[in-house]
């Protein structure tokens, strides 16, 4: 039986999304899981970019990029996902995923902030292209509080119905503040 994790959810979602020749980006590179899926997804005639700012998180994503054939296709940068507009266009961007929080098996004081992590996505709409999809996986509680996500859920429900469509699920039945997923359609 699947345990519907918040990734495995999300995954479901883009993989129904991305298409090959599509140009894609991992805002949030972590271990690479993202990464590795999209890049999949588009084929050798599609590009992802990935980002992350600790060296162990781009090591592992190449690592696994490399150990499947797809770094051809796959530029993995150590630099914050608030400057992915340096790296894409905008308006061309199909898919742009976000795991928010810290790097599972890292260190815990390394994590994602209320503050960049809005910039982050307001970045990431300017580069989605027309009917392009944004993931959002915030996790709160325990080590990361509650700040960034209800920043972002916050700036979520304020983004303009006529230009964005949000959605906003969860896991209503687990405890100990699981996860929250969402998606973001550029009308």
């Amino acid at each position: 039986m699947k345990k519907y994790q918040i990734t495995e959810w999300c995954h479901h979602f883009i993989g129904g999304h991305v298409l090959e020749g599509d140009i894609c980006i991992d805002a949030t590179a972590g271990n690479g899981h993202d990464t590795l899926l999209l890049a999949e997804l588009v084929g050798a005639s599609g590009s992802v970019i990935a980002f992350d700012i600790q060296e162990q998180a781009v090591q592992e994503t190449k690592r696994k990029i490399d150990a499947c054939g797809y770094a051809e296709r796959t530029e993995v940068v150590l630099d914050s996902h608030v400057h992915m507009g340096a790296y894409a266009k905008e308006n061309t961007v199909s898919c742009i995923t976000f795991n928010f929080g810290y790097l599972p098996g890292g260190d815990h004081t390394l994590a994602t902030k209320a503050d960049t992590s809005v910039q982050a996505i307001e970045e990431g709409l300017r580069l989605l292209k027309k009917d392009g999809l944004m993931s959002l996986c915030i996790y709160s509680g325990g080590d990361s509080g509650f700040e960034e996500k209800e920043r972002i859920l916050a700036y979520l429900k304020e983004l303009d119905p006529k230009k964005y469509l949000v959605i906003v699920s969860e896991y209503y039945n687990r405890p100990n503040h699981p996860p929250v997923p969402a998606f973001v359609i550029k009308l």
